[in-house]
């Protein structure tokens, strides 16, 4: 048949005798009456590996996920740990920074601040705000009259977090209610 010839398709093929008949099916036995057995099997097995298939995918993918995660966790922990010693250098800073009044020395603490923000380590707000034992360790308790009983009226040491990690909770005073 030549690939230009369209009429090829339409030749008429092999003739088939009406009369012709079908081989009978072989007894079970023999080599070709076990062919639906070795078929039923060869479908069990497949159906089997399939399912060992699925199964290992997904304990990969799970793996996957878990060594991400782990991964993550792991580099959070060492960026904190790494962060914490800055944090007494930070304090000292914020205090000398309250009792000076020198121009240069502002313009290195809002350095340091600025860097210490580009790094994710950022201060937790907590004066005026309500007490939040995730964010906040409680130091002492003040009556107050003024304001709402839980909300924290002074911040005795800055807390800081570094992206959602808590690397250090704010000491606060809170207020609660006067005796009566």
């Amino acid at each position: 048949m030549k690939s230009h010839d369209t009429n090829a398709w339409n030749e008429p093929g092999p003739r088939i005798d009406p009369e012709h008949e079908l081989r009978p099916e072989p007894p079970p036995g023999t080599p070709l009456g076990n062919l639906d057995e070795e078929l039923r099997r060869a479908l069990e097995e497949r159906d089997h590996l399939q399912e060992r298939l699925l199964r290992s995918l997904a304990e990969s993918d799970h793996a996957r996920k878990r060594f991400a995660k782990d991964l993550h966790d792991a580099l959070g922990r060492a960026t904190a740990d790494a962060v914490r010693p800055f944090l007494a250098v930070i304090d000292s800073f914020d205090l000398a920074a309250r009792h000076r009044q020198d121009k240069e020395f502002e313009v290195l603490h809002r350095q340091l601040l600025e860097a210490v923000r580009k790094s994710g380590l950022e201060a937790i707000e907590a004066a005026d705000r309500p007490f939040d034992p995730h964010l906040h360790q409680a130091l002492d308790t003040v009556e107050s009259d003024t304001v709402a009983e839980g909300t924290v009226v002074e911040e005795l040491q800055r807390g800081y977090r570094l992206k959602d990690r808590l690397i250090r909770p704010a000491m606060v005073r809170v207020a609660r209610p006067k005796a009566s």
